[in-house]
């Protein structure tokens, strides 16, 4: 993002208003390299091709701020993979983790990782010091550093319905696995905010948390969000959960989040009434079936209808509900930015 995109975004995250919402979009793998037209391989494991094409859709829609903004990322295997976890890779599609357990009784095989030295992690600290330095000779700047987080992990690792299961008939193990994982969420962005030279911004993507009943999601999951959240206390923080539950919506405001990137599935009016008047909503034009797979009018018409039911002029930024899905085109994109405030 450029440094008037980041004045922008700050200050809708921390509440003022303004007088139309802006436009983000959180981008990674799974859409930029079909997009592009380009090898997955290459998006991820070149670095000039990596910085070539997230330059390229910046310059393609100047009107919308993309999170967390040149991602360094291996899809969702960056971080199982300082655990350990088998990686495949393919040119046409994001890598794939492999479980390395499958149940409890293995938790004691499992590392706590350095991201400094396991896994892909270094790799993209390496990847972020080569071409910073580039990225603000094209006039960006990388404010956000992101994470899955502590849940999200543990899944990755051994399996959602293995965790669920563990969860329930295994709550003092599930704790201990959950705390190397959160250990590891932490770690890993303050790896990427030291790499970095300008980092203001944290960004954690967790669905798991949204898998859960109330009193689940109390012991189970805010506990650790919270401690992550809490490492970077000058930060602006940003949940993405696109799950559709919302027993912990009431909650997220003790996290310390400023931004909340939630479900199309749930009526945003009545997200703002769940969070309460603090949190800025970044959402929720249906990611899928709108976005990726509607017309140009139908995302005008979408973002318009997430317009409406918020009045207040601050609190709001238009996006979708979740990630950009692979398939988005660029006249669907552009639709969203038209109908956005930010030029």
């Amino acid at each position: 993002m450029t440094p008037a995109q980041w004045d922008l975004f700050q200050r809708c995250a921390r509440g003022e208003e303004v007088d139309v919402p802006p436009v983000a979009l959180i981008i990674d793998s799974p859409w930029l390299p079909g997009f592009l037209g380009i090898s997955t391989l290459d998006y991820l494991f070149d670095p000039v091709v990596w910085l070539n094409a997230n330059l390229r859709v910046c310059r393609q829609f100047p009107g919308v701020i993309f999170l967390p903004g040149f991602w360094a990322e291996i899809g969702m295997t960056a971080e199982p993979s300082a655990f350990g976890c088998r990686v495949s890779l393919y040119p046409d599609r994001t890598p794939v983790a492999h479980h390395v357990i499958h149940g409890m009784e293995e938790l004691g095989r499992l590392p706590q990782p350095n991201p400094l030295s396991d896994g892909f992690l270094p790799v993209l600290l390496n990847q972020y010091r080569r071409l910073e330095p580039a990225i603000k000779d094209h006039g960006h700047v990388v404010k956000m550093v992101a994470a899955r987080g502590p849940l999200t992990t543990a899944t990755h690792l051994m399996g959602v319905t293995n965790f669920l299961l563990a969860l329930k008939i295994q709550p003092a193990e599930t704790h201990h696995l959950l705390r190397i994982t959160t250990r590891l969420t932490r770690e890993w962005l303050e790896a990427q905010a030291e790499a970095l030279a300008e980092v203001e911004a944290v960004l954690v993507l967790d669905d798991i948390a949204g898998m859960m009943s109330a009193k689940d999601y109390r012991e189970f999951a805010h506990p650790y969000l919270k401690e992550v959240f809490d490492a970077f206390p000058g930060a602006v923080k940003v949940f993405h959960n696109d799950t559709d539950n919302p027993v912990s919506y009431p909650f997220l405001p003790d996290l310390g989040i400023h931004v909340f990137n939630f479900t199309h599935l749930r009526p945003l009016a009545k997200v703002r009434e769940l969070v309460g008047p603090d949190l800025c909503l970044l959402g929720n034009v249906p990611p899928l079936e709108v976005l990726a797979q509607g017309t140009p009018e139908e995302v005008t018409a979408s973002a318009r209808d997430c317009v409406a039911q918020h009045p207040a002029k601050r609190g709001l930024i238009l996006s979708a509900g979740g990630g950009t899905s692979p398939g988005t085109s660029a006249e669907n994109i552009r639709a969203l930015e038209q109908a956005g405030g930010w030029r």
